[in-house]
């Protein structure tokens, strides 16, 4: 039955059920109306104006639970349907609905996909110029200021190697650079590694006190799952340190079935739950980008834990 003719339907039973009433009541009506007659003719109109709200907002009440849907939908928290019900042209809205929002979704990963890749590859193209031309620059001007600081004479030989001191300090730089654009490590000798190098790094630069736990019968993961749970966990690690304030960090690695459960847990301040800027929603595109789910919550006793838990998807041999 269209929407047209539900409403109808419904309208035309309280009219039929007030005439009903009119018709086999003893009810009459003088001219002038007089008091009783009055407030009986208000109150029967009073019930027919409730009785017909509440049928139609029970006929409409899929349509409200659309409208609420389409207000909070969200394409990176991916699953969010309603059960088509209603009948007629509600339930065909609705299921139209889902199946737009389906399509949106794949839509939204497959773009996501790309342009997370697009990004990968130029961070890595960036990280190869700066290894290659900056790193192989600054290293040929340490050695020529080493050469001219040995020959040279005080107080100009102290002016050199004060100058080769900060060039070496800015080659560091350059080289931590390159780590965080394209760590090698990851590629070489796997994920374990990789975050294990990262946390003590994070933990040298920045002084707060990292806790790793990882599990010792981890699967071997595609390249793509580890990039994800590596960006995931340096992304979380700068949150902490930049915006909870927090001194302790747990990185916790783990295995769950048929997935790999990454944990970073920190006792800062915590984070506003409709609070989520880009870094966040960069790292649920992430997520997205290899079907895991990423969700974040207050943890136990301060502060806020992110978890990642990623599919696990085999190395291609």
């Amino acid at each position: 039955m269209s929407l047209f003719w539900r409403i109808f339907a419904l309208n035309a039973v309280v009219l039929g059920t007030a005439t009903a009433l009119l018709l086999w009541a003893p009810v009459t009506v003088s001219v002038p109306v007089v008091l009783t007659e009055a407030v009986i003719l208000l109150g029967g109109l009073a019930v027919m104006l409730v009785a017909n709200a509440a049928l139609l907002r029970l006929g409409l009440a899929p349509l409200e639970r659309l409208t609420r849907l389409m207000t909070t939908v969200d394409l990176l928290r991916p699953g969010q349907r309603l059960p088509a019900r209603g009948g007629g042209e509600v339930e065909e809205l609705i299921r139209t609905f889902n199946a737009m929002l389906e399509r949106l979704e794949q839509e939204r990963a497959a773009s996501s996909a790309r342009i997370l890749l697009a990004q990968e590859a130029e961070r890595r193209r960036i990280a190869q110029e700066l290894h290659d031309e900056v790193g192989q620059s600054m290293t040929a001007v340490l050695l020529a200021l080493k050469r001219a600081a040995d020959q040279a004479g005080d107080p100009l030989a102290g002016e050199l190697r004060q100058a080769q001191e900060i060039t070496r300090e800015s080659l560091d730089e350059v080289r931590r650079l390159v780590r965080r654009l394209r760590p090698d490590v990851l590629d070489d000798l796997g994920l374990v590694s990789a975050l294990t190098s990262l946390t003590h790094t994070f933990a040298t630069h920045t002084g707060l006190r990292i806790t790793r736990r990882f599990a010792d019968d981890l699967p071997a993961l595609a390249p793509e799952t580890e990039l994800v749970l590596y960006r995931v966990a340096q992304e979380s690690l700068t949150n902490a340190a930049r915006h909870a304030g927090a001194e302790r960090i747990t990185v916790a690695l783990d295995r769950g079935g048929d997935s790999v459960v990454l944990a970073v847990t920190d006792d800062g301040s915590g984070m506003p739950a409709p609070c989520e800027g880009a870094g966040i929603r960069g790292m649920r595109e992430r997520a997205l980008l290899i079907g895991g789910t990423l969700d974040i919550s207050p943890a136990p006793s301060a502060g806020v834990r992110v978890r990642l838990t990623a599919p696990v998807t085999r190395k291609q041999h």
